[in-house]
Protein backbone atom coordinates (compact mmCIF):
# COMPACT_ATOMS: atom_id res chain seq x y z
CA UNK A 1 0.00 0.00 0.00
CA UNK A 2 2.72 2.13 -0.99
CA UNK A 3 3.57 5.27 -3.68
CA UNK A 4 6.61 4.83 -6.34
CA UNK A 5 9.92 4.40 -4.29
CA UNK A 6 12.29 1.88 -3.49
CA UNK A 7 10.29 0.18 -0.86
CA UNK A 8 7.88 -1.28 -3.21
CA UNK A 9 10.51 -2.67 -4.98
CA UNK A 10 12.16 -4.27 -1.84
CA UNK A 11 9.35 -5.41 -0.18
CA UNK A 12 7.96 -6.85 -3.34
CA UNK A 13 11.53 -9.31 -3.90
CA UNK A 14 11.68 -10.07 -0.53
CA UNK A 15 8.19 -11.65 -0.41
CA UNK A 16 9.29 -13.46 -3.90
CA UNK A 17 12.42 -14.45 -1.78
CA UNK A 18 10.53 -15.55 1.06
CA UNK A 19 7.39 -17.15 -1.43
CA UNK A 20 4.77 -15.14 0.21
CA UNK A 21 2.33 -13.42 -2.65
CA UNK A 22 2.77 -9.75 -3.20
CA UNK A 23 -0.35 -8.23 -3.39
CA UNK A 24 -0.87 -4.56 -5.21
CA UNK A 25 -2.98 -2.08 -3.47
CA UNK A 26 -4.33 0.64 -5.13
CA UNK A 27 -3.51 3.79 -2.91
CA UNK A 28 -7.21 5.45 -4.56
CA UNK A 29 -9.15 3.36 -2.95
CA UNK A 30 -11.90 3.77 -0.71
CA UNK A 31 -12.45 2.01 2.52
CA UNK A 32 -14.47 -0.13 1.58
CA UNK A 33 -12.70 -1.16 -1.45
CA UNK A 34 -10.00 -1.81 0.65
CA UNK A 35 -11.41 -4.03 2.66
CA UNK A 36 -12.60 -5.90 -0.09
CA UNK A 37 -9.22 -6.45 -1.49
CA UNK A 38 -7.32 -6.95 1.97
CA UNK A 39 -10.38 -9.55 3.06
CA UNK A 40 -10.58 -11.22 -0.82
CA UNK A 41 -6.80 -11.43 -1.18
CA UNK A 42 -6.12 -13.27 2.46
CA UNK A 43 -3.35 -10.39 3.33
CA UNK A 44 -1.03 -11.33 6.47
CA UNK A 45 1.18 -8.34 5.84
CA UNK A 46 0.66 -5.30 5.31
CA UNK A 47 3.55 -2.58 4.28
CA UNK A 48 1.91 1.13 3.76
CA UNK A 49 2.98 4.57 2.95
CA UNK A 50 2.74 6.61 6.02
CA UNK A 51 0.61 9.10 4.25
CA UNK A 52 -2.13 6.08 4.22
CA UNK A 53 -1.45 4.89 8.23
CA UNK A 54 -4.57 6.26 9.31
CA UNK A 55 -6.15 4.68 6.45
CA UNK A 56 -5.50 1.02 7.85
CA UNK A 57 -6.54 2.43 11.58
CA UNK A 58 -9.27 3.54 10.83
CA UNK A 59 -10.44 -0.18 8.91
CA UNK A 60 -8.12 -2.47 10.96
CA UNK A 61 -10.77 -4.20 13.05
CA UNK A 62 -12.49 -5.37 9.77
CA UNK A 63 -9.36 -7.11 9.12
CA UNK A 64 -8.98 -9.76 11.81
CA UNK A 65 -6.46 -11.74 9.16
CA UNK A 66 -3.63 -9.11 9.38
CA UNK A 67 -0.91 -9.93 11.37
CA UNK A 68 1.34 -7.57 10.83
CA UNK A 69 2.28 -4.02 9.66
CA UNK A 70 5.27 -2.10 8.30
CA UNK A 71 4.99 1.86 7.86
CA UNK A 72 7.31 3.16 5.46
CA UNK A 73 8.41 6.88 5.47
CA UNK A 74 9.66 6.94 2.01
CA UNK A 75 10.01 10.80 1.91
CA UNK A 76 11.06 11.17 5.76
CA UNK A 77 8.04 12.63 6.85
CA UNK A 78 7.80 11.38 10.33
CA UNK A 79 5.76 8.85 11.64
CA UNK A 80 2.04 9.17 11.50
CA UNK A 81 0.74 10.01 14.74
CA UNK A 82 -2.25 7.37 13.58
CA UNK A 83 0.36 4.67 13.86
CA UNK A 84 0.27 4.47 17.87
CA UNK A 85 -3.53 3.48 17.62
CA UNK A 86 -2.35 -0.08 15.89
CA UNK A 87 -1.08 -2.53 18.67
CA UNK A 88 2.56 -4.11 17.08
CA UNK A 89 3.46 -1.12 14.33
CA UNK A 90 6.79 -1.83 12.66
CA UNK A 91 8.91 0.80 11.22
CA UNK A 92 10.42 -0.28 7.81
CA UNK A 93 14.25 0.94 8.35
CA UNK A 94 14.21 -0.49 11.81
CA UNK A 95 13.00 -3.73 10.46
CA UNK A 96 15.73 -3.94 8.24
CA UNK A 97 18.17 -3.19 10.48
CA UNK A 98 17.34 -5.51 12.87
CA UNK A 99 16.89 -8.49 10.56
CA UNK A 100 19.18 -11.52 10.16
CA UNK A 101 19.82 -12.49 6.15
CA UNK A 102 17.30 -15.23 5.39
CA UNK A 103 18.56 -18.77 4.76
CA UNK A 104 18.47 -20.21 1.28
CA UNK A 105 15.49 -22.45 0.74
CA UNK A 106 14.14 -23.86 -2.39
CA UNK A 107 11.83 -21.78 -4.81
CA UNK A 108 9.09 -22.53 -6.99
CA UNK A 109 8.03 -21.22 -10.77
CA UNK A 110 5.09 -22.06 -9.89
CA UNK A 111 4.95 -19.01 -7.02
CA UNK A 112 2.58 -16.61 -7.62
CA UNK A 113 1.88 -12.32 -7.47
CA UNK A 114 -1.10 -10.98 -7.31
CA UNK A 115 -2.03 -8.22 -9.56
CA UNK A 116 -5.45 -7.02 -8.31
CA UNK A 117 -7.15 -5.17 -10.97
CA UNK A 118 -10.22 -2.84 -10.91
CA UNK A 119 -11.55 -2.88 -13.99
CA UNK A 120 -14.20 -0.57 -14.98
CA UNK A 121 -17.21 -2.21 -13.10
CA UNK A 122 -17.81 -4.01 -10.10
CA UNK A 123 -15.09 -4.61 -7.44
CA UNK A 124 -11.52 -5.97 -7.74
CA UNK A 125 -10.28 -8.64 -9.14
CA UNK A 126 -7.07 -10.58 -8.23
CA UNK A 127 -4.78 -12.14 -11.28
CA UNK A 128 -3.08 -14.63 -10.59
CA UNK A 129 0.54 -14.57 -12.14
CA UNK A 130 3.33 -17.31 -11.81
CA UNK A 131 6.77 -16.41 -11.61
CA UNK A 132 7.06 -18.20 -14.85
CA UNK A 133 4.77 -16.44 -16.84
CA UNK A 134 6.42 -13.31 -14.95
CA UNK A 135 9.58 -14.18 -16.65
CA UNK A 136 8.61 -15.07 -19.64
CA UNK A 137 7.03 -12.12 -20.68
CA UNK A 138 9.89 -10.15 -20.08
CA UNK A 139 11.30 -11.97 -23.34
CA UNK A 140 11.27 -8.59 -25.68
CA UNK A 141 13.51 -7.15 -22.57
CA UNK A 142 15.97 -9.60 -22.51
CA UNK A 143 15.87 -9.69 -26.62
CA UNK A 144 18.15 -6.83 -27.18
CA UNK A 145 21.06 -8.37 -24.78
CA UNK A 146 20.69 -11.72 -27.94
CA UNK A 147 19.42 -13.81 -24.92
CA UNK A 148 16.40 -16.13 -25.14
CA UNK A 149 14.26 -16.06 -22.19
CA UNK A 150 16.82 -17.35 -19.11
CA UNK A 151 15.57 -20.94 -17.77
CA UNK A 152 17.55 -21.29 -14.93
CA UNK A 153 19.27 -19.30 -12.38
CA UNK A 154 22.98 -20.02 -14.49
CA UNK A 155 21.15 -18.45 -17.64
CA UNK A 156 20.25 -15.53 -15.29
CA UNK A 157 23.91 -15.25 -14.26
CA UNK A 158 24.98 -15.44 -17.25
CA UNK A 159 23.00 -12.71 -19.18
CA UNK A 160 23.94 -10.34 -15.68
CA UNK A 161 27.99 -11.15 -16.20
CA UNK A 162 27.47 -9.87 -20.03
CA UNK A 163 26.59 -6.64 -18.48
CA UNK A 164 28.75 -6.05 -15.77
CA UNK A 165 31.40 -6.96 -17.86
CA UNK A 166 30.60 -4.40 -20.04
CA UNK A 167 29.46 -6.39 -23.37
CA UNK A 168 25.92 -5.03 -23.26
CA UNK A 169 24.66 -1.38 -21.88
CA UNK A 170 22.46 -1.91 -18.72
CA UNK A 171 18.85 -0.69 -18.94
CA UNK A 172 17.89 2.34 -16.63
CA UNK A 173 14.19 1.93 -16.86
CA UNK A 174 11.45 4.74 -15.64
CA UNK A 175 8.49 3.98 -15.00
CA UNK A 176 6.33 7.13 -14.96
CA UNK A 177 2.63 5.43 -13.49
CA UNK A 178 2.38 3.85 -10.31
CA UNK A 179 3.98 0.69 -9.73
CA UNK A 180 0.88 -0.37 -8.14
CA UNK A 181 -0.52 -1.26 -11.73
CA UNK A 182 0.67 -3.24 -14.10
CA UNK A 183 2.33 -1.61 -16.88
CA UNK A 184 5.27 0.19 -14.87
CA UNK A 185 5.01 -3.44 -12.21
CA UNK A 186 5.41 -5.82 -14.99
CA UNK A 187 8.23 -3.61 -17.26
CA UNK A 188 10.20 -3.15 -13.65
CA UNK A 189 10.53 -7.04 -13.24
CA UNK A 190 11.77 -7.71 -16.66
CA UNK A 191 14.18 -4.59 -16.47
CA UNK A 192 15.25 -5.62 -13.24
CA UNK A 193 15.85 -9.46 -14.04
CA UNK A 194 17.68 -8.35 -16.92
CA UNK A 195 20.53 -6.49 -14.42
CA UNK A 196 19.27 -3.38 -15.18
CA UNK A 197 18.27 -0.49 -13.12
CA UNK A 198 15.02 1.06 -12.37
CA UNK A 199 14.58 5.02 -11.48
CA UNK A 200 12.06 6.42 -9.86
CA UNK A 201 10.25 9.99 -9.71
CA UNK A 202 9.63 11.54 -6.09
CA UNK A 203 6.43 13.67 -6.56
CA UNK A 204 3.22 11.87 -5.56
CA UNK A 205 1.16 12.99 -8.53
CA UNK A 206 2.15 13.02 -12.43
CA UNK A 207 4.90 16.24 -13.09
CA UNK A 208 6.43 16.33 -17.10
CA UNK A 209 9.22 18.71 -15.75
CA UNK A 210 10.27 16.27 -12.86
CA UNK A 211 10.32 13.43 -15.38
CA UNK A 212 12.67 15.14 -18.39
CA UNK A 213 14.90 16.49 -16.15
CA UNK A 214 15.13 12.79 -14.62
CA UNK A 215 15.48 11.18 -17.61
CA UNK A 216 17.98 13.88 -18.38
CA UNK A 217 20.06 13.62 -15.15
CA UNK A 218 19.71 9.93 -14.64
CA UNK A 219 20.51 9.45 -18.41
CA UNK A 220 17.23 6.65 -18.62
CA UNK A 221 17.48 4.56 -21.38
CA UNK A 222 13.82 3.44 -21.24
CA UNK A 223 10.76 5.07 -20.59
CA UNK A 224 6.82 4.23 -19.76
CA UNK A 225 4.06 6.24 -20.29
CA UNK A 226 0.23 5.91 -20.30
CA UNK A 227 -0.24 7.62 -23.55
CA UNK A 228 -1.49 11.18 -24.42
CA UNK A 229 -2.00 11.67 -20.88
CA UNK A 230 1.31 11.63 -19.96
CA UNK A 231 3.00 12.52 -23.38
CA UNK A 232 1.25 15.54 -24.08
CA UNK A 233 2.08 17.25 -20.43
CA UNK A 234 5.31 16.15 -21.62
CA UNK A 235 4.96 17.72 -25.27
CA UNK A 236 4.02 20.72 -23.54
CA UNK A 237 6.98 21.19 -20.98
CA UNK A 238 9.50 20.08 -23.81
CA UNK A 239 8.16 23.37 -25.72
CA UNK A 240 8.51 25.49 -22.92
CA UNK A 241 11.90 24.38 -21.99
CA UNK A 242 12.44 25.33 -25.62
CA UNK A 243 11.02 28.72 -25.26
CA UNK A 244 12.97 29.13 -22.30
CA UNK A 245 16.46 28.69 -24.00
CA UNK A 246 16.94 25.38 -22.34
CA UNK A 247 15.53 22.35 -24.45
CA UNK A 248 16.17 19.16 -22.12
CA UNK A 249 18.33 16.72 -23.14
CA UNK A 250 17.26 13.33 -24.24
CA UNK A 251 19.93 11.56 -26.01
CA UNK A 252 20.13 8.57 -23.13
CA UNK A 253 16.35 8.06 -24.36
CA UNK A 254 15.91 4.28 -26.74
CA UNK A 255 12.65 3.47 -26.14
CA UNK A 256 9.37 4.83 -24.57
CA UNK A 257 6.62 2.55 -23.97
CA UNK A 258 2.88 3.31 -23.56
CA UNK A 259 -0.32 0.99 -22.92
CA UNK A 260 -3.55 1.25 -21.51
CA UNK A 261 -4.32 4.79 -23.10
CA UNK A 262 -4.31 6.01 -26.66
CA UNK A 263 -0.96 7.41 -28.02
CA UNK A 264 -2.06 9.73 -30.71
CA UNK A 265 0.26 9.84 -33.65
CA UNK A 266 0.81 13.63 -33.16
CA UNK A 267 2.42 13.53 -29.81
CA UNK A 268 4.59 10.72 -31.38
CA UNK A 269 5.74 12.75 -33.94
CA UNK A 270 6.53 15.52 -31.25
CA UNK A 271 8.27 13.31 -29.27
CA UNK A 272 10.26 12.16 -32.09
CA UNK A 273 11.19 15.65 -33.41
CA UNK A 274 13.54 15.61 -29.99
CA UNK A 275 14.63 12.17 -29.55
CA UNK A 276 15.61 9.30 -31.58
CA UNK A 277 13.68 6.76 -29.94
CA UNK A 278 11.39 3.92 -30.51
CA UNK A 279 8.10 4.29 -29.65
CA UNK A 280 6.49 1.24 -28.64
CA UNK A 281 2.46 1.80 -28.22
CA UNK A 282 1.23 -1.45 -26.36
CA UNK A 283 -1.82 -3.15 -26.01
CA UNK A 284 -2.09 -4.84 -22.45
CA UNK A 285 -4.06 -5.94 -19.76
CA UNK A 286 -3.98 -7.51 -16.23
CA UNK A 287 -4.60 -10.35 -17.83
CA UNK A 288 -1.48 -10.48 -20.20
CA UNK A 289 0.71 -8.56 -21.71
CA UNK A 290 1.63 -9.05 -25.98
CA UNK A 291 -1.51 -8.57 -27.32
CA UNK A 292 -0.57 -6.43 -30.09
CA UNK A 293 2.13 -3.84 -31.20
CA UNK A 294 2.33 -0.35 -32.76
CA UNK A 295 6.48 0.98 -33.37
CA UNK A 296 7.09 4.21 -34.76
CA UNK A 297 10.73 5.61 -35.20
CA UNK A 298 11.80 9.01 -37.37
CA UNK A 299 12.23 6.51 -40.62
CA UNK A 300 8.86 4.67 -39.79
CA UNK A 301 5.62 6.65 -38.53
CA UNK A 302 2.49 4.67 -37.08
CA UNK A 303 -1.52 5.69 -37.58
CA UNK A 304 -2.92 6.49 -34.25
CA UNK A 305 -4.72 3.27 -32.94
CA UNK A 306 -3.40 1.04 -35.59
CA UNK A 307 -1.85 -2.69 -33.88
CA UNK A 308 -0.60 -5.44 -35.21
CA UNK A 309 -0.61 -8.60 -33.50
CA UNK A 310 2.01 -9.99 -31.01
CA UNK A 311 3.36 -13.41 -32.10
CA UNK A 312 1.21 -15.10 -29.61
CA UNK A 313 -2.11 -13.53 -30.27
CA UNK A 314 -5.27 -13.53 -32.50
CA UNK A 315 -8.43 -12.75 -32.83
CA UNK A 316 -11.50 -15.22 -32.35
CA UNK A 317 -14.87 -14.87 -33.61
CA UNK A 318 -17.89 -16.35 -31.64
CA UNK A 319 -17.23 -20.10 -32.50
CA UNK A 320 -13.50 -20.14 -31.52
CA UNK A 321 -12.29 -19.53 -35.46
CA UNK A 322 -9.98 -17.47 -36.56
CA UNK A 323 -11.18 -14.26 -37.69
CA UNK A 324 -10.15 -14.23 -41.26
CA UNK A 325 -8.39 -10.79 -42.25
CA UNK A 326 -10.27 -8.33 -44.74
CA UNK A 327 -13.47 -9.79 -43.71
CA UNK A 328 -14.74 -7.12 -40.95
CA UNK A 329 -16.36 -9.51 -38.61
CA UNK A 330 -15.67 -8.52 -35.11
CA UNK A 331 -13.91 -10.97 -32.94
CA UNK A 332 -12.13 -10.89 -29.27
CA UNK A 333 -8.62 -10.18 -28.84
CA UNK A 334 -6.65 -12.99 -27.71
CA UNK A 335 -3.33 -14.25 -26.09
CA UNK A 336 -1.41 -16.94 -25.56
CA UNK A 337 1.57 -17.87 -24.30
CA UNK A 338 3.01 -16.66 -20.83
CA UNK A 339 0.21 -16.01 -18.88
CA UNK A 340 -2.37 -15.88 -16.08
CA UNK A 341 -3.42 -18.80 -14.51
CA UNK A 342 -6.75 -16.90 -13.27
CA UNK A 343 -8.51 -14.79 -10.71
CA UNK A 344 -8.13 -15.64 -7.29
CA UNK A 345 -11.09 -17.56 -5.75
CA UNK A 346 -13.14 -16.44 -8.64
CA UNK A 347 -13.40 -19.84 -10.50
CA UNK A 348 -16.01 -18.45 -12.90
CA UNK A 349 -15.10 -14.99 -13.85
CA UNK A 350 -11.84 -17.15 -14.86
CA UNK A 351 -13.38 -19.59 -16.97
CA UNK A 352 -14.97 -16.45 -18.86
CA UNK A 353 -11.33 -15.14 -19.15
CA UNK A 354 -9.05 -17.91 -19.28
CA UNK A 355 -10.24 -19.65 -22.72
CA UNK A 356 -8.97 -22.44 -24.48
CA UNK A 357 -9.04 -22.06 -28.67
CA UNK A 358 -7.45 -24.67 -30.49
CA UNK A 359 -6.80 -27.04 -27.52
CA UNK A 360 -4.87 -24.60 -25.90
CA UNK A 361 -5.27 -21.98 -22.81
CA UNK A 362 -5.54 -18.28 -24.42
CA UNK A 363 -6.44 -14.42 -22.28
CA UNK A 364 -9.07 -13.20 -23.40
CA UNK A 365 -9.78 -10.13 -21.09
CA UNK A 366 -13.13 -8.77 -23.22
CA UNK A 367 -11.28 -6.39 -25.87
CA UNK A 368 -12.88 -6.76 -29.23
CA UNK A 369 -11.24 -5.98 -32.76
CA UNK A 370 -11.18 -6.26 -36.46
CA UNK A 371 -8.11 -7.77 -39.14
CA UNK A 372 -7.48 -5.98 -41.97
CA UNK A 373 -6.64 -7.20 -45.05
CA UNK A 374 -2.69 -6.14 -44.53
CA UNK A 375 -2.95 -8.02 -41.10
CA UNK A 376 -3.17 -5.14 -38.48
CA UNK A 377 -6.17 -5.13 -36.24
CA UNK A 378 -8.36 -2.16 -35.48
CA UNK A 379 -9.41 -2.03 -31.52
CA UNK A 380 -12.95 -1.23 -30.92
CA UNK A 381 -12.91 -1.38 -26.93
CA UNK A 382 -13.71 -3.19 -24.29
CA UNK A 383 -17.29 -5.25 -24.19
CA UNK A 384 -18.04 -4.20 -20.40
CA UNK A 385 -17.48 -0.15 -22.00
CA UNK A 386 -19.63 -1.22 -24.81
CA UNK A 387 -22.92 0.99 -25.10
CA UNK A 388 -26.05 -1.07 -26.27
CA UNK A 389 -28.21 2.28 -27.96
CA UNK A 390 -31.73 1.66 -30.07
CA UNK A 391 -30.31 -2.22 -30.55
CA UNK A 392 -26.88 -1.06 -31.99
CA UNK A 393 -23.21 -1.79 -30.13
CA UNK A 394 -21.31 1.44 -29.54
CA UNK A 395 -18.12 0.73 -28.09
CA UNK A 396 -16.93 3.77 -25.96
CA UNK A 397 -12.94 3.68 -27.02
CA UNK A 398 -13.74 3.97 -30.44
CA UNK A 399 -15.92 6.99 -30.32
CA UNK A 400 -12.97 8.74 -27.55
CA UNK A 401 -10.49 8.12 -29.67
CA UNK A 402 -12.29 9.39 -32.70
CA UNK A 403 -12.76 13.03 -30.66
CA UNK A 404 -9.29 13.01 -29.23
CA UNK A 405 -8.21 13.09 -33.16
CA UNK A 406 -10.05 16.88 -33.49
CA UNK A 407 -6.91 19.19 -32.73
CA UNK A 408 -9.08 21.43 -29.84
CA UNK A 409 -10.04 18.09 -27.73
CA UNK A 410 -7.69 17.26 -24.64
CA UNK A 411 -9.11 14.40 -23.74
CA UNK A 412 -12.80 12.36 -23.61
CA UNK A 413 -14.46 10.04 -22.05
CA UNK A 414 -17.95 8.22 -23.90
CA UNK A 415 -20.37 7.05 -21.72
CA UNK A 416 -23.82 5.52 -21.77
CA UNK A 417 -26.75 7.39 -20.01
CA UNK A 418 -30.32 5.53 -19.82
CA UNK A 419 -32.71 6.98 -22.21
CA UNK A 420 -36.16 6.66 -22.74
CA UNK A 421 -35.39 6.64 -26.94
CA UNK A 422 -32.77 5.02 -27.46
CA UNK A 423 -32.58 2.70 -24.16
CA UNK A 424 -29.03 4.13 -24.03
CA UNK A 425 -27.64 7.35 -25.41
CA UNK A 426 -24.25 7.83 -26.38
CA UNK A 427 -22.68 11.11 -24.32
CA UNK A 428 -18.96 12.19 -24.50
CA UNK A 429 -17.80 14.41 -21.49
CA UNK A 430 -14.69 16.05 -23.01
CA UNK A 431 -12.43 19.07 -21.92
CA UNK A 432 -10.73 21.14 -24.39
CA UNK A 433 -7.09 21.83 -25.28
CA UNK A 434 -5.89 25.02 -23.08
CA UNK A 435 -6.94 28.24 -24.50
CA UNK A 436 -9.60 26.91 -26.10
CA UNK A 437 -13.03 27.53 -25.50
CA UNK A 438 -16.56 26.16 -26.38
CA UNK A 439 -18.99 28.25 -28.26
CA UNK A 440 -22.08 27.29 -29.77
CA UNK A 441 -20.94 25.89 -32.99
CA UNK A 442 -18.30 23.58 -31.07
CA UNK A 443 -20.64 20.55 -30.70
CA UNK A 444 -21.36 20.54 -34.08
CA UNK A 445 -18.05 21.04 -35.15
CA UNK A 446 -17.43 17.64 -33.20
CA UNK A 447 -20.11 15.63 -34.70
CA UNK A 448 -19.18 16.67 -37.81
CA UNK A 449 -15.92 15.39 -37.03
CA UNK A 450 -17.24 12.14 -35.70
CA UNK A 451 -19.36 11.34 -38.80
CA UNK A 452 -16.28 11.64 -41.11
CA UNK A 453 -15.08 8.28 -40.05
CA UNK A 454 -18.24 6.77 -37.67
CA UNK A 455 -21.73 5.58 -38.38
CA UNK A 456 -24.61 7.27 -37.41
CA UNK A 457 -25.61 6.09 -34.28
CA UNK A 458 -21.97 5.87 -32.50
CA UNK A 459 -22.47 9.65 -32.76
CA UNK A 460 -22.95 11.96 -29.06
CA UNK A 461 -25.99 12.53 -28.47
CA UNK A 462 -25.20 14.78 -25.79
CA UNK A 463 -21.63 16.42 -25.61
CA UNK A 464 -20.35 17.90 -22.26
CA UNK A 465 -17.47 20.04 -21.99
CA UNK A 466 -15.54 19.69 -18.32
CA UNK A 467 -12.36 21.56 -17.31
CA UNK A 468 -10.34 18.51 -17.54
CA UNK A 469 -11.09 14.66 -17.71
CA UNK A 470 -10.62 13.00 -14.49
CA UNK A 471 -8.53 9.76 -14.91
CA UNK A 472 -6.61 7.47 -12.25
CA UNK A 473 -2.62 7.78 -11.70
CA UNK A 474 -2.49 5.26 -14.04
CA UNK A 475 -3.72 7.47 -16.86
CA UNK A 476 -6.99 4.96 -17.39
CA UNK A 477 -10.38 6.21 -18.09
CA UNK A 478 -12.39 6.82 -14.89
CA UNK A 479 -15.73 5.82 -16.20
CA UNK A 480 -17.96 6.11 -12.88
CA UNK A 481 -16.91 9.76 -12.40
CA UNK A 482 -17.69 10.63 -16.51
CA UNK A 483 -21.13 8.78 -15.90
CA UNK A 484 -22.13 10.67 -12.88
CA UNK A 485 -20.98 14.17 -15.02
CA UNK A 486 -23.38 13.01 -17.46
CA UNK A 487 -26.40 11.92 -15.66
CA UNK A 488 -26.15 14.96 -13.57
CA UNK A 489 -25.95 17.26 -16.90
CA UNK A 490 -29.25 16.25 -17.80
Amino acid sequence: YLYNGAAYLESTFAAFKQRLVPVNVNYRYTDAELVYLLDNSDAEVLVVDTAFVANVARILAELPNVKLIIEVDELGEGPNPAGATIAGLVHYGAAIAAAAPAPHIERSLEDLWFLYTGGTTGMPKGVMWPHRSLIGSGGPTFKPFGFAVPQSIDEFAALALTVHDGAHDPIRLLPAAPLMHGTSAIASWGVLNSAGSVVLLTSRSFDAAELLSTVQRRAVTNLTIVGDAFAKPMIAELEAAEERGEPYDLSSLRLVVSSGVMWSQQTKEALLARADVACADLLGSSEGVGFANSVAKRNRLAPTARFRLGPDAQVFNDAGERVVPGSGERGVLAVGGPIPIGYYKDSAKSAETFRTFEGRVWSVPGDFATVEADGTITLLGRGSVCINTAGEKVFAEEVEETLKRHPDVHDANVVGVPDEKWGNAVVAVIGLEPGVGATEGTEAELRTHCRATLAGYKIPKRIIFVDSVLRGPNGKADYRWAAAVASDDR
